[in-house]
């Protein structure tokens, strides 16, 4: 006999699933033997109570398919195969579709998810006839795959809400940049304003015969912090913008004020 189950979504974590499942059935009583674990498949043989039989576990696309071939059966076991049912959301445990009441048709197709394989049908005749066929470890095993899918799917739960805060903090980062950039982008075109409008008062004072090497002087300087600060913002060393935007405008002021004393003296 053959029981087939699928754990749904979890083949991301296949190496864990299969490692957690082996330690949850030994905890369970079961012998595990012959263990060989590969990258996306696993075999081993096992043994529970007076039942034994191969487990295979792989991936299987999204999943992880896992499936028990009975060796040696209890003596009330008779049918042949049971076909492959997957859980359809239900953690791949096989006795959660089969004890639905609902039509075997409707049980089958909801399992698999429309994809009726051929021999399920007749396989799930055989099993509502004889539910004595269940053998204790095939039950023992799908509650173990189920509660393995449990600890899996709270885990990738927890590493996608991670990668969720992950993305909210980069969010967040780059618009806090790029308010800092409009903050000092604004910062900036006030200040050159600033220059630029004490220049031109500065030269038009110079044209008519008045001396305004003293302004003239400051104002060069405020230009060349401007030039510091605009530099400091291309290349994003947002700490060094401020300290010199907040000097050169206080060059500004000195200038126009040297430019004031100038104009009155003469």
């Amino acid at each position: 006999m053959v029981f087939i189950y699928y754990s749904q979504g979890v083949s991301s974590q296949y190496q864990d699933f299969a490692k957690r499942l082996v330690s949850h059935l030994a905890l369970k009583g079961t012998e595990i033997t012959q263990q060989v674990l590969k990258e996306t498949t696993a075999q081993m043989h096992v043994k529970h109570t007076d039942e034994q039989g191969h487990l295979d576990i792989a991936v299987d696309n999204e999943n992880v398919k896992i499936t028990y071939t009975v060796d040696r059966e209890h003596k009330e076991i008779s049918k042949g195969f049971v076909g492959a049912i997957a859980g359809a959301g239900l953690g791949g445990v096989l006795g959660n579709i089969l004890r639905k009441d609902q039509g075997a048709g409707d049980a089958i197709t909801g399992a698999i998810g429309g994809a009726a394989v051929g021999g399920a049908y007749q396989a799930y005749q055989g099993w509502d006839e004889s539910k004595n066929e269940r053998t204790e470890f095939a039950a023992v095993l799908a509650e173990t795959i189920k509660e393995v899918e449990d600890e899996l799917q709270t885990i990738i739960q927890g590493q996608e809400q991670a990668k969720d805060a992950i993305r909210e903090k980069g969010r967040q980062k780059l618009e806090e940049e790029s308010q800092k950039t409009e903050e000092f982008r604004s910062m900036l075109e006030d200040l050159y304003g600033e220059v630029l409008a004490v220049q031109q008062e500065i030269d038009m004072a110079g044209s008519e015969g008045i001396n305004v090497t003293k302004p003239k002087g400051r104002i060069e300087r405020a230009e060349s912090l401007y030039k510091e600060a605009q530099a400091s913002f291309d290349k994003k060393e947002f700490g060094m913008i401020k300290p010199k935007v907040t000097a050169a405008q206080n060059i500004v002021e000195m200038a126009r004020k040297a430019l004031e004393e100038a104009q009155s003296g003469s």
